[in-house]
């Protein structure tokens, strides 16, 4: 289904009081998360499970200033593979865009939102979360608090005899542990749902014996491999982070998150984060949020940890992330359309001729950084495709596109 027969407004999801019984969605429903109930369910996560929130405190929001560009619209591009030209305002549509902002020194010069969301929704950030999580573990390593060549079994015990025991904090942060974990979203036996099932905050069924939470399933993964020789891409690796980083503080990354960043940089709402049974943040994938303050993060970092002229990140974690990581390590998980890339506190760094760098999530979640252009990208999307493979050929060059236009 395209974008436009898929729009979960038209197809009437969760409307009425009670919606029709073939329009209702519940979290224990096997498809909750399938195409095209999907497109509702990223804007109403809330909704269906319980959540732990991200405070953007008791100041005033601080707005962006808005200066459109008319032009950016009609912006053309070749997708990736492809021969013929694109539009800008085609690839949102091809690309199920559900919300997208871009600033240009700081300034909104774009913005657009449909299906589930709107400029007072929230949506699910996905693995965007993740780069919250790497940038909270960088903040504390710049900071002394965190020490990245520590073994994590040294900061939580309970992690010893598993396979995170005798990996290090950079190790994490950058995802060079060497994990026996599946994380293919297409195939039904890999172990991401069995990691799902353990954080799933709903009663386990009759006969599971299984974890019962994040902290649970983590100290079962098995090791695969040797730590430091290869990127492999596994949210688990967040997960054991986020413990680390709640050992390190005594806060989860929810609150860590609220007290650093979220209260201080001008948020216009709360965000929040999904919990487990126990209310484990989920910080591989559970933050939610408003599109605009996806966007204050991305500005955040292209001032090197500055917003309204307020220091939040020391200058140092944001130079570790945009310097990139290992290629060759990178190199090795086999991203065709991503060569030359790497990956480095858990943020996507190209090394293009602008330093762009990026968050990704499943879904089309983007918050995407280019210095040079000065410019800040971000989306909120629900493709029916989880892996960023299916939309990169078009949303990569889409980008580039407006960067080329911003710097003439």
């Amino acid at each position: 289904m395209s974008a436009e027969a898929s729009d979960p407004v038209k197809l009437g999801w969760m409307i009425g009081s009670p919606p029709p019984a073939d329009k209702i969605i519940r979290f224990s429903d096997p498809d909750y998360f399938s195409f095209p109930k999907l497109r509702w369910t990223v804007c109403h996560f809330r909704q269906l499970m319980p959540t732990v929130g991200v405070s953007r405190g008791l100041d005033a929001p601080i707005p962006f200033e808005r200066r459109l560009d008319d032009k950016i619209d009609a912006l053309t591009f070749t997708p990736l593979g492809g021969t013929a030209p694109m539009t800008w305002a085609q690839s949102l549509s091809a690309n199920y865009t559900d919300g997208i902002v871009i600033l240009h020194e700081g300034v909104i010069i774009y913005e657009r939102y449909a299906g589930c969301l709107g400029d007072t929704g929230q949506h699910g950030a996905m693995s965007v979360t993740k780069s919250l999580t790497g940038l909270l573990g960088e903040m504390l390593v710049a900071e002394g608090k965190l020490d990245e060549t520590a073994k994590v079994a040294a900061i939580v015990p309970e992690l010893a005899k598993s396979a995170f025991g005798d990996a290090t904090v950079r190790q994490v942060l950058d995802m060079t542990t060497g994990l026996r974990y599946n994380e293919d979203y297409a195939d039904p036996d890999a172990d991401v749902w069995r990691y799902g099932a353990a954080g799933n905050p709903l009663p386990k069924p009759a006969g599971y014996t299984g974890p019962q939470t994040y902290f649970e399933y983590l100290e079962t993964v098995a090791k695969e491999g040797v730590h430091g020789t290869a990127f492999g891409y596994k949210t688990i690796n967040t997960d054991a982070l986020g413990w680390i980083i709640a050992r390190a503080t005594g806060q989860s990354v929810a609150d860590l998150l609220a007290d650093r960043i979220w209260s201080k940089m001008g948020a216009e709402q709360d965000g929040y984060y999904t919990v487990d049974s126990i209310g484990t943040p989920f910080a591989g994938g559970g933050l939610n949020a408003g599109l605009r303050d996806l966007a204050r993060i991305g500005q955040l970092m292209l001032e090197g940890g500055v917003i309204n002229g307020r220091r939040l990140v020391p200058e140092a974690a944001i130079d570790n992330i945009r310097k990139g990581g290992d290629k060759a390590a990178f190199a090795k998980a086999g991203y065709p359309l991503l060569k030359g890339w790497s990956y480095r506190g858990m943020w996507w760094v190209s090394h293009n001729e602008n330093g762009a760098y990026m968050a990704r999530g499943v879904h089309g979640q983007a918050i995407y950084v280019d210095p040079k252009a000065r410019m800040v990208i971000a989306r909120f999307a629900s493709t029916p495709q989880a892996g960023n493979a299916a939309n990169d050929p078009t949303s990569l060059p889409a980008y580039d596109a407006v960067a080329k236009h911003l710097m003439q």
